[in-house]
């Protein structure tokens, strides 16, 4: 885990109330970090048990680290470093590992019935990582999940399309659905998610900070100001990061920015675009970018190849080279391709690899 000049971070990022607060927070606290090597790390998404095949084709594709998603069985600390040690034989480094029944929690977000045994659980999580050596894990503050509404074709491929005119558009997480009009039989205020989200980052952050633990949180996914009744109004514009940062007040919490959901809102909705959010944050704050594009901004986008969307996606990575970004890159939500999971990490691996020897290449002449 990097070990940034926090000072400089206080006084030249974000600078006034927050980089004092910060400045304050290190003194008292004087959180736990971990020294990590320099550079764009390009990442992998991986599973839990990977068969040697599995661990073959990373090593051909030249991926040094990768994503993993944990199964319920290994989610300890014991197996946290089971998970750690078998990619480590290979070569390989895990550099977080997830847990879907505290990704995302709509008890948290929403202040529903079982809101501290998950934060409970979360704590815990944040400890089993810490004790096996993984030192970042990304959290989403949604009350009702990852909306879609269907499926569209991009050159032949299946992806993933959200209208927000459509009738059939639904909200999915954990294999739960949500649905309109009200997902949760009632409507919320912004200031309930505020006030959720403050009761339990002021609980979590400490504990991350004891761990060594980074908290990057990934933006509301489409950010659309209010869905089913569910105010998203926090993690999907800069203001609200802004705001959520200064309030978590802590080295520890910081940004998972998924720049296809940065895009699918637009700048109309975000307030900056990808590129601004990582000039403005700095390495210092962003610790997990997931890369992908999308057709067009909301209302309508489908969630498409790197190199067809509306955006230029090397902005994104000459911003992070820019500005000594030191975390990981990993491709995310790639359209299907013949040849299946393979097939489309293949193609969305070598398209950030020549995107990075580019910025590399630009910024040595």
């Amino acid at each position: 885990m990097a070990n940034p000049d926090r000072r400089e971070f206080g006084k030249a990022v974000l600078g006034g109330a927050l980089g004092a607060a910060m400045l304050a927070s290190t003194a008292e606290s004087a959180p736990v970090t971990h020294t990590i090597q320099p550079g764009i790390k390009l990442c992998a998404q991986s599973g839990a048990k990977p068969t040697d095949n599995d661990l073959l084709f990373l090593q051909q594709l030249g991926a040094e680290y990768v994503s993993v998603a944990s199964t319920p069985d290994l989610r300890t600390a014991e197996g946290f470093l089971q998970i750690k040690k078998r990619y480590a034989d290979a070569g390989i480094t895990v550099w977080n590992i997830g847990n879907t029944s505290v990704h995302n929690m709509p008890e948290v977000t929403l202040n529903l019935p079982g809101r501290d045994r998950k934060i409970e659980e979360y704590k815990q999580y944040l400890r089993n990582l810490g004790a096996a050596g993984i030192y970042y894990t990304t959290y989403a503050h949604m009350g009702n999940g990852i909306w879609s509404s269907g499926r569209a074709t991009i050159r032949g491929a299946s992806a993933r399309e959200f209208d927000l005119a459509s009738p059939n558009k639904q909200g999915v997480w954990d294999g739960v659905t949500f649905k309109e009009p009200l997902s949760h039989g009632r409507e919320f205020s912004k200031e309930e998610i505020w006030e959720n989200y403050t009761y339990f980052i002021k609980q979590v952050a400490p504990v991350a900070e004891e761990a060594g633990v980074r908290i990057g949180i990934h933006p509301d996914d489409p950010p659309v100001p209010v869905l089913a009744g569910v105010p998203r109004c926090i993690f999907a514009n800069f203001d609200g990061y802004r705001r959520a940062m200064e309030i978590a007040n802590s080295p520890n919490v910081g940004l998972c920015l998924c720049c296809g959901t940065w895009l699918e809102g637009g700048k109309q909705l975000t307030g900056k675009d990808p590129e601004e959010m990582i000039r403005y944050f700095g390495a210092q704050k962003v610790w997990k970018i997931h890369f992908r594009n999308v057709s067009a901004p909301l209302p309508h986008f489908v969630e498409t190849f790197m190199d067809n969307g509306y955006y230029d996606m090397y902005k994104i990575m000459k911003a992070l080279r820019d500005v000594a970004y030191d975390g990981i890159v990993i491709l995310d939500h790639t359209p299907s391709l013949v040849g299946g999971g393979n097939a489309q990490t293949a193609y969305g691996f070598a398209y950030m690899k020549a995107l990075l020897n580019r910025a590399n290449s630009e910024a040595k002449a």
